[in-house]
């Protein structure tokens, strides 16, 4: 499985937000599989762009919270611009199609 840009956006996103979400809470609040939550910070943790600690420990269960490393920041900032770029271009792309529809329409 790969990654793509909009799930690393997301997901630095939501760390953003709230360092202290479980896995679970995440995949919850974006809308994807635990799994796949699981996978992607594997990913950002293994190349070094959020890195994981202990905060609660309680009945054998251990709290995590994920915070985004100094490489992590400038990597969410690259993701968002591209993000930016990418959305503004589905936008033009989606006003071009609803205004020949419209022209449709009115011939």
């Amino acid at each position: 499985m790969k990654t793509n840009l909009d799930d690393k956006y997301y997901l630095f996103k939501e760390l953003e937000k709230s360092e202290s979400s479980s896995q679970r809470e995440l995949a919850s609040q974006m809308g994807v599989s635990l799994g796949k939550i699981n996978f992607i910070l594997k990913a950002l943790i293994s190349k070094g762009w959020v890195k994981m600690e202990n905060f609660v420990q309680s009945n054998n269960k251990v709290g995590y919270r994920y915070i985004l490393t100094p490489d992590g920041i400038t990597e969410k900032l690259r993701i968002t611009k591209a993000f930016i770029r990418r959305k503004e271009e589905e936008y033009e792309r989606i006003k071009s199609e609803l205004e020949e529809a419209k022209q449709g329409i009115s011939n």
